[in-house]
């Protein structure tokens, strides 16, 4: 049988609030808002000036909803989810949970976004275990020197899914494979690959998983998810929630303290996590995902990008060979740097990229057309 290739989605910009003479190639800084997802959150801020309508199950629906949505992003069970607001606080749990000893390492990688390294520098000091961070590979490829860096040492391995300065990847089934043959777990903040790249759990097999809503979830600001594996149920959580407390839907019953927390990933949950407008702008933007399908928004966006480095390409610019980098994320970096004022001169042109590192990094999504690629380029060739 042979294999149906990903379509291609139409531009959604109509979908947007983008003007016509703004190019805004920065998802992987924040999302814009889809219509529906602002509809969801209009109707939730409508809830909450009625709250004589609001019941205990509306305490647990949603945030049930909004697991099994995350879920299914990634191949997993809605059980195994957790609601919390960043990816800092996910990486928190991971950080709590996990046994590392003196003589042991936590692996990272150079530049890794902060909320991946900062937990992992306390707990490399608290226990004197070693933070060994994987240089930057020439080539852009990570994959072969995060190999090289686990070995019967290595404890930990905190990574991203592709680094958020220039998309370069991480091939996350090699490294999985690798942490399960040495028995090292395997943390992830996949933030700025998830909803645009496929992604298979079984396959990777972390230890915790994590990634921010805001991105490329096309959600709100302070929602974020983390997958916890089964092994890790009995952890401690960063917060004591009467949320996950067993028999917390009876709320007459509240008074009768219990010791007994939820043995799955919901006692990892953040306190007030039945936010009546976050989580409802969550859920609309996670259906839309998966409307769009993941597969069809990384073959469009991957398509979109092509022409971008090639153009880009043309301008004297480099990118990461298209083998090691996202398809949806490129950092553009130009021999000697480019000129210090190109980012404030981009913006007063009403066209928004991100600078990180030495990279221009810029990521598309599909509200973005043809027209936005030829105000990016007609600012770079003039300023350049």
């Amino acid at each position: 049988m042979t294999k149906q290739r990903d379509a291609r989605i139409p531009c959604q910009r109509a979908a947007f609030e983008i003007p016509e003479d703004t190019a805004y190639l920065n998802c992987a800084y924040l999302s814009p808002m889809h219509a529906r997802v602002r509809a969801a959150g209009e109707q939730g801020l409508a809830r909450k000036a009625r709250p004589w309508e609001l019941t205990p199950p509306d305490f647990f629906e949603e945030s049930n909803r909004a697991r099994a949505l995350f879920a299914e992003l990634i191949g997993a069970r809605a059980e195994e989810i957790a609601l919390t607001p960043s990816v800092s606080y996910g990486i928190g749990v991971a950080a709590a949970n996990l046994p590392v000893a003196r003589d042991q390492r936590i692996v990272i990688l150079e530049d890794q976004f902060p909320s991946n390294v900062y937990p992992w520098q306390a707990l490399a000091q608290r226990t004197g275990a070693a933070l060994v961070t994987v240089p930057r590979p020439a080539d852009g490829d990570w994959t072969p020197s995060v190999l090289a860096a686990l070995d019967e040492r290595a404890a930990i391995a905190a990574l991203p899914g592709c680094h958020w300065t220039d998309g370069s990847l991480v091939d996350l089934e090699a490294v999985g494979a690798r942490c399960q043959a040495l028995g090292v777990a395997l943390v992830l903040d996949v933030t700025q690959s998830l909803g645009v790249m496929p992604l298979r759990l079984d396959a990777i097999k972390p230890a915790f998983l994590t990634a921010a809503g805001y991105k490329w979830l096309l959600g709100p600001y302070s929602v974020a998810f983390l997958y916890a594996a089964p092994e890790y149920w009995r952890g401690v959580p960063l917060e004591h929630s009467w949320l996950a407390r067993e028999g917390s839907e009876d709320f007459a019953a509240l008074v009768n303290y219990t010791d007994r927390v939820v043995e799955d990933a919901s006692r990892f949950d953040v306190g007030e996590r039945s936010n009546f407008t976050l989580l409802p702008m969550s859920i609309a933007a996670l259906e839309q995902i998966h409307e769009w399908g993941v597969a069809n928004i990384a073959a469009t966006l991957g398509a979109y990008q092509e022409e971008l480095a090639a153009r880009a390409t043309a301008l004297g610019f480099t990118a990461i060979d298209r083998r090691f980098r996202a398809p949806h994320l490129i950092g553009l970096r130009y021999p000697g740097g480019f000129p210090s004022g190109l980012p404030a001169k981009l913006a007063a042109n009403r066209v928004f990229v991100s600078v990180r590192g030495d990279a221009i990094r810029v990521g598309p999504h599909l509200y973005n057309h043809e027209a936005d690629l030829d105000r990016f380029f007609e600012i770079l060739r003039l300023a350049l």
